[in-house]
């Protein structure tokens, strides 16, 4: 499908990556409340470090390649499938694969109200980057722009739970998120370009956070 006008492009990702567009990512803050729990996490600068690392080398890389392949393959059934399915064979724990499934079902069902189609292969169990990725390309939205909105959303998500878990405050959350405009665009520069070779991560006490979230007795979040 061509891609559209660059204002109704960026108007549909504002909509559908907005912190308001019915996805439930508010619940979810991918290990980072275990991580504050264990203190991993407990200031501005952790968090910094924490989030680059996701970044660069970790969940949030790996969804900006599987968003990319999804965005790539829309038109072509059985390729989509195959990156749904590795997307969510690729969670690394029960409260991952929630949290993906369930905000990529929800992303489906809300991104209907579009016209462009979804594609039917997708279902409510779909990861949210390919759902992203997916829908995107059908409604003619560029790739490179698709990959830079989802990481800055995933990144805002990811600071506004370490502002209610009291790891920072508000005005450090935005000086934060100005540090990593530069890191998500060279980030999705380079998973605009990636393949499924590209997958890999070494992140591995955000991997253990998110396995010891699931026996964390007082928690805000729901992964």
């Amino acid at each position: 499908m061509r891609e559209r006008p660059a204002v109704e492009g960026l108007l549909r990702l504002m909509a559908w990556l907005s912190p308001a567009f019915p996805v439930g990512g508010f619940a979810y803050s991918g290990g980072l409340e275990a991580a504050v729990q264990s203190e991993h996490v407990s200031s501005a600068e952790t968090l910094k470090d924490w989030l680059l690392t996701l970044l660069r080398n970790g969940s949030l890389r790996n969804d900006a390649v599987l968003l990319a392949e999804a965005h790539r393959a829309a038109a072509e059934d059985e390729r989509l499938r195959e990156v749904a399915e590795l997307a969510t064979a690729l969670a690394g724990s029960a409260e991952r694969h929630l949290e993906i499934s369930r905000q990529g079902g929800a992303f489906l069902a809300a991104a209907s109200a579009w016209p462009g189609s979804v594609p039917d292969v997708l279902d409510d169990g779909t990861a949210y980057s390919v759902a992203v990725g997916a829908v995107a390309a059908s409604n003619g939205v560029g790739l490179a722009e698709t990959v830079a909105a989802f990481l800055h959303a995933a990144v805002s998500q990811l600071v506004s739970a370490a502002i209610r878990l009291g790891v920072l405050g508000q005005s450090q959350g935005v000086a934060l998120l100005s540090f990593l405009e530069e890191v998500i665009a060279e980030q999705a520069e380079k998973a605009v370009s990636s393949t499924l070779e590209d997958l890999g991560s070494a992140t591995l006490v955000a991997d253990q956070m998110s396995l010891r979230h699931e026996t964390q007795h007082s928690r805000l979040f729901l992964s």
